[in-house]
Order: C-alpha cells, then sequence, then structure tokens
C-alpha cells in the first residue's frame, strides 16, 4: 500500500515553436492511412462489428439510402443485396475491435497507394505484395466453427 499520496502534477511544455514546413517534407513523413474493408458477399449481416464499434463507426444501411450509382452497378439490380455498409474513415480509430468480433472473418485492414509495400517492391526487395498472397478473404481455416463446441 502507498505510505504516501503524489499530488502534484507533471511540468508541461511551454518552449514549443511552429514553423512553416514544406509540403513536401510533411508527405513524406506521414504514414499511409489503413483502411477498412467488409467482404459484402461473405457476411452474415450479424452486426456485430456494428455493435462493438466503440465510435460508432460502422453503419449498416439500407439500399433505399442510395440515390444514385456511379460506374458501379447499382446493388439495389440483385435481390441477393438487402442493405450496404459504411465506414466513417474519420471517425475510426483502427482500433481493429471489428476485425476481433467478426464471426467470419471477412473485415480487414490494409492500405491503398503509397505504402511501404508499394515502396519495397519499387525498390525490388519484395517480389509480391502481401495482399497478393493474402487477400483477406475467408478460407478453410476460419470462421466456420464461430460458437460451436466440440
Amino acid at each position: 500500500m502507498a505510505k504516501e499520496v503524489w499530488f502534484e502534477t507533471p511540468p508541461f511544455r511551454d518552449d514549443y515553436q511552429l514553423v512553416m514546413v514544406e509540403t513536401d517534407y510533411v508527405q513524406s513523413q506521414v504514414r499511409p492511412k489503413q483502411f477498412l474493408h467488409i467482404n459484402q458477399s461473405e457476411c452474415i449481416l450479424c452486426e456485430g462489428c456494428v455493435d462493438i464499434c466503440p465510435w460508432k463507426c460502422i453503419h449498416y444501411l439500407s439500399l433505399d439510402a442510395i440515390d444514385e450509382a456511379y460506374d458501379v452497378d447499382h446493388p439495389a439490380d440483385s435481390s441477393d443485396n438487402l442493405g450496404f455498409f459504411v465506414v466513417d474513415e474519420y471517425e475510426c480509430t483502427r482500433c481493429l475491435l471489428c476485425i476481433d468480433r467478426c464471426p467470419t472473418n471477412v473485415i480487414s485492414i490494409g492500405k491503398f497507394e503509397g505504402s511501404v509495400t508499394d515502396t519495397a517492391m519499387n525498390a525490388g526487395l519484395v517480389e509480391r505484395a502481401p495482399w497478393d498472397l493474402d487477400t483477406g478473404a475467408r478460407d478453410f481455416k476460419n470462421g466456420y466453427t464461430y460458437g460451436m463446441r466440440w
């Protein structure tokens, strides 16, 4: 048990300096953002990801929310489509709780162009990108025995 209580707050810096920096410098220092991808063709619509998200970034919406579709097929054209997922990328903190919660393992996280892998491939350090080997799609190794007792 502690013998004394410490009420003193740690010192805060008061010597910050603001400086204009070049755009190229900032872009070279910023890591590419990772984006959530939900493979909706394999999703069982349990909405576990929607429930567990602490920031309420994942939404499952009715097809009525789509006004028009540009350069893609409208999801309402197929009777198999019941709705669609929307992820608010600005609110998402990438806590990955949704990935852990998904019983069918259809949620993955990845990067788009400009990633470290792209740089390594361009430099000839790796032959294939990780997403070429692991697409994040469900296979025989995961998702099928969720909740089963042996």
